[in-house]
């Protein structure tokens, strides 16, 4: 009998590319574009720091020495790049009646079987690596089941910005907290470039905010300037700062159900950066990937003992990250 998974179709490139060309169906902080892919060859990565130091220059007598320059600090910090992942199987009941003898037609009804097995892994994926990216932007990356992976502030020897909004007071200057989280931000981006300020947070904490009586007013003129029909959570502008409500969760392999910013919680980032945020992507542990550039997903199919169906295997092994921490600043609403 002719086995349809030995065709060309289906092999480890084939697999890796077609998963790589599924639609994304999770994830706002990637149509943010906030943090953009870049694929390195190893499993580790090193992060050279290189602090330029700033200072005023005194004025002297003309002929006198000039002042000396100082040496910018450097410090490498090493990072090891996640490895997620995820497999499948293609039970013989689910080709049966697909494969007749000598038949090439039938690659097609099978291609759609992968199509959708691909689908619904590469959705898994997305929304394990949007988990992932929402912890960058909070500066502490958390694994599925809730535990650590990497506290950015610790590792950058930096302390958590936090600003309490006060949102349950009516007399809350709010303006004076939002100007407090963009002075904040502008003094830590040190040579790095923004474009605005973004905040995703939860519904408790979008709640008080465009109910608080110091917004009231201006969020009521933002409703009447929507069109129709729109969702006006998308995206709310007050003080040069948006704020959306993320309602991002997943359920984790024990069935809690996480959501990925905390109640009465809210975050907050620069947006239009130059290399404050990137994902890194290493290869799989392929024979034919060693020392590749590493891609955001891979796929390969193998036959199961006795010939009873065939195990597809996929694998990501991401790391988004902040490089700048000190950017990063937690709103609460109490």
């Amino acid at each position: 009998m002719l086995n349809p998974f030995s065709n060309d179709a289906f092999n480890m490139v084939a697999l890796t590319a077609a998963i790589n060309k599924i639609p994304n169906n999770y994830g706002r902080v990637e149509q943010l574009g906030l943090m953009p892919p870049e694929g390195v060859r190893t499993r580790t990565i090193l992060i050279e720091e290189m602090s330029g130091v700033l200072n005023l220059l005194p004025t002297m007598p003309v002929g006198a020495p000039g002042t000396l320059g100082t040496q910018a600090k450097r410090k490498v910090r090493s990072f090891v790049i996640p490895h997620i992942p995820h497999d499948d199987v293609v039970l013989p009941e689910e080709v049966q009646g697909l494969r007749a003898f000598g038949s090439e037609n039938d690659l097609e009804t099978l291609s759609n079987l992968i199509a959708r097995k691909l689908q619904n892994i590469r959705n898994k994926h997305a929304i394990t690596l949007e988990h992932l990216r929402m912890g960058a932007l909070k500066g502490v990356i958390l694994d599925a089941d809730g535990s650590t992976l990497y506290d950015l502030y610790s590792e950058f020897g930096i302390t958590a910005k936090t600003v309490n909004f006060a949102l349950g007071t009516n007399t809350t200057e709010v303006l004076l907290k939002i100007l407090e989280v963009k002075r904040h931000i502008e003094d830590n981006l040190r040579g790095e470039f923004m474009t605005g300020i973004y905040c995703l947070c939860s519904q408790g904490f979008f709640d008080a905010l465009t109910t608080h009586s110091k917004v009231k007013e201006a969020f009521q003129y933002f409703q009447r300037s929507q069109q129709l029909g729109n969702d006006y959570r998308a995206g709310f502008t007050f003080g040069g700062i948006t704020f959306e409500e993320y309602r991002g969760q997943a359920t984790d392999a024990a069935g809690t159900v996480r959501k990925f910013i905390a109640d009465d919680e809210a975050h907050f980032f620069p947006l239009g950066t130059a290399s404050t945020f990137r994902t890194y992507f290493a290869p799989a542990d392929f024979n034919e990937t060693a020392n590749t550039l590493g891609l955001p997903l891979y796929a390969k199919q193998a036959p199961r003992k006795f010939e009873r169906g065939t195990d597809v295997h996929t694998q990501s092994n991401p790391l988004p990250i902040c490089l700048r921490p000190e950017v990063l600043v937690k709103g609460t609403k109490a």
